[in-house]
């Protein structure tokens, strides 16, 4: 079944006994974080958390762990509860074949009922909002979809991206945002900052569950997230027209937010608790001014909790970073089984592959290095052999154990880049990345023999002299 919106998705965790609505009052700080943060801990079976009955808030609907156990993650691709983890996989993988599937454009997006303008907008009046670690520099919004277009061809579909980015309040109409190097959106903000442009932007809260997926999603520059969108939910993604950018956005979404990245304007932003398991420090970073909201009815404020793992990021973003590398890597190398990179957003990387000749998984290994999600994550690469499966862990622990030779198996990449927010990287967003080549060792590459070079024969000489007085002579 395809979600057109949160709520829908809300109402079939609740009939599947995957949401727990918490009725009692509790205290937006620790309480709701806290309680986030304990769901995280409970299994692979957890359910979403509903809130409503928050003190000092007057009105709230706070959702959390929307997709925080396999179970919700199922769910979210209308597979049964219970479905394995390595079936979802599998799922994702084979959905993905059917892209692109083209949206369908709808009148009428609920978010269109209520609206704030110019001198007008209170952020704070239209979202509950908290903090999610007691190291954290502010309020963050850190699940929504942001929407952004190429400057230089904004009429490109497939290049206007949606992705996720942590936005924090830092005023009634203004956020701070982190935009990582290597995605889409800062892309899109140097092009604009060379032209000495803003950028205009939109962000959209309260999401269907799947374009919330791939929004967090490695794709091509080109590739369009909502024509995958409709590939996972095998039904076209419903989108709407947003009333001041022109820009396309989630029919669904509970709350539009529009307007600019002000062009080469920084302020600090930070610190927050991130998905690595660490807090990251204030960086100076862009600025957005925000000139309208648009927001259903008593909307749903969906928050998404992030710590030491395993929390729901890490079931957010789990098959969406496997699947795009398998197909990325599997284009060039079709030996490639199977990949896994569910760990802290694919910094490391399991790979199980059959080998052409000596040498093959190294070069599957750097690949996977170089892929879209590769150049700002993948740090550390594993590499297995086709009868191992890299989401058991005890086999590719065995492989390690039997087959590295560290002298031979095991190589060090210098000065490569790796996103900021990596705990190990010095200087940040530079780090050296591994290689781990625990195959079993096949033989070289023999389809020639170097042993004895070819020389020049004893005549050519003569000859280059002979043709010189030919061509001369035509001249």
């Amino acid at each position: 079944m395809a979600y057109d919106d949160l709520r829908g998705f809300l109402a079939a965790l609740e009939e599947e006994g995957q949401l727990l609505r918490i009725t009692d009052e509790v205290l937006p700080e620790p309480d709701l974080a806290a309680a986030a943060n304990a769901a995280g801990r409970l299994g692979e079976g957890a359910p979403a958390l509903w809130f409503d009955n928050v003190k000092g808030f007057t009105d709230a609907r706070i959702a959390m762990n929307v997709h925080g156990s396999w179970a919700n993650h199922a769910l979210a691709l209308g597979l049964p509860k219970n479905t394995p983890v390595k079936d979802q996989v599998e799922t994702f993988a084979a959905r993905w074949d059917a892209f692109p599937v083209a949206p369908e454009r709808r009148e009428d997006a609920p978010w269109r009922e209520n609206t704030q303008q110019g001198d007008d907008i209170d952020l704070f009046s239209v979202l509950p909002l908290f903090r999610l670690n007691d190291g954290d520099g502010g309020f963050y919004l850190d699940k929504a979809a942001v929407v952004s277009r190429d400057p230089d061809d904004p009429d490109d579909f497939g290049k206007q991206n949606v992705g996720t980015y942590r936005l924090q309040v830092i005023g009634n109409n203004r956020l701070a945002m982190q935009p990582v190097p290597v995605h889409d959106v800062a892309l899109h903000l140097r092009k604009a900052e060379e032209r000495g442009e803003d950028l205009p932007i939109a962000l959209t809260l309260g999401n269907d569950p799947v374009l919330t997926l791939v929004a967090g999603m490695p794709m091509a520059y080109d590739q369009s997230e909502y024509e995958m969108a409709g590939a996972l939910r095998q039904a076209p993604a419903p989108i709407a027209t947003a009333p001041l950018t022109g820009f396309d956005v989630p029919w669904g979404s509970e709350v539009v937010i529009e307007g600019v990245i002000e062009s080469r304007k920084r302020q600090i932003e930070g610190p927050f608790g991130e998905f690595t398991g660490h807090y990251s420090g204030g960086r100076r970073m862009p600025v957005i001014r925000v000139d309208r909201v648009s927001y259903r009815t008593d909307p749903v404020f969906e928050s998404l909790y992030l710590g030491m793992p395993w929390t729901e990021v890490d079931y957010l973003v789990g098959p969406n970073t496997c699947v795009p590398l398998l197909k990325q890597l599997r284009a060039e190398y079709p030996e490639v089984q199977a990949v896994n990179a569910m760990y802290t957003h694919g910094l490391l990387v399991i790979i199980s592959t059959k080998k052409r000749y000596g040498g093959f998984a190294k070069a599957v290994g750097m690949r996977a290095m170089t892929t879209p999600h590769g150049l700002g994550y993948v740090s550390q690469v594993i590499v297995v052999d086709e009868d191992i499966d890299p989401f058991n862990l005890p086999q590719v622990m065995w492989a390690m154990s039997a087959k590295v030779n560290p002298k031979d198996d095991v190589v060090v990449l210098p000065n490569l880049s790796v996103v900021e927010l990596a705990p190990a990287a010095q200087p940040a967003g530079l780090t050296s990345k591994m290689i781990i080549d625990a195959t079993t060792p096949v033989g070289a590459d023999a389809r020639g023999n170097f042993s004895t070079p070819v020389q020049d024969l004893p005549e050519a000489q003569e000859w280059a002299a002979r043709l010189r007085q030919l061509l001369a002579a035509q001249g």
